[in-house]
Formats: C-alpha cells, structure tokens, sequence
C-alpha cells in the first residue's frame, strides 16, 4: 500500500500535532455505519497502535492502518487538505475515498 500526503495536507497535520505524541492512523469506522463492510475513513491521532495496526511509510510521516480493513482501502492514495472546506480528502487514481475525511486527536491530554 502506497499513501501520499500533499503539501497542504502535511502543513495541517503537522499544525494539528505540534508539541503532541502520538501516531497518525488513518481509520476505516464502522460504529454506527450498520454493518463490517460499511465505514468512512477518518483520520485518528492517537497515543498507541493497536497489534493490528501496520505502519505505511510516506513522503511525509508514517500513517498506521488496520490490516484488516486493508481490503476497503485501494493500493494507492493521497490525502490532501482542502482549505476551503476546512477537510482532508482521500483520493485514489479511480475515485474519491472520502471527500470530507475529519480529524480526531484521540491522544489522551
């Protein structure tokens, strides 16, 4: 799996983890979505892996995924950031992953 990060997608994660410790995740939820095979992607900052996680190497900063929600995901993406909308997006060479992706700091304070 292959995840590239924009320029403005970078600049705003590194803005909304400055002075923090923690990992970037980009997770596949499904609560509340009714069933395993529907979610939407998020992106978690959070204080520890989970022993499913398995970490993407990018152009930036390493992003954890769950390897078994791999199988939702395509090979390769980018995120960006669209400052318009305030939001991150998930793109693919095929389509829009998730065109309003948010951003939850689940570190603990």
């Amino acid at each position: 799996m292959e995840i590239t990060l924009t320029e403005a997608a970078a600049s705003k994660l590194e803005e909304k983890t400055a002075g923090k410790t923690g990992y970037l995740k980009l997770k596949y939820d499904t609560d509340g979505c009714g069933c395993a095979v529907n979610g939407v992607t998020a992106l978690w900052y959070v204080s520890e892996t989970d022993s499913d996680d398995e970490e993407i190497i990018t152009n930036s900063r390493s992003i954890f995924v769950e390897k078994s929600k791999k199988v939702f995901l395509d090979e390769k993406m980018k995120i960006d950031f669209l400052e318009s909308a305030n939001c991150f997006q998930l793109k693919s060479q095929g389509e829009i992953l998730n065109g309003r992706m948010s951003f939850f700091d689940k570190t603990k304070p």
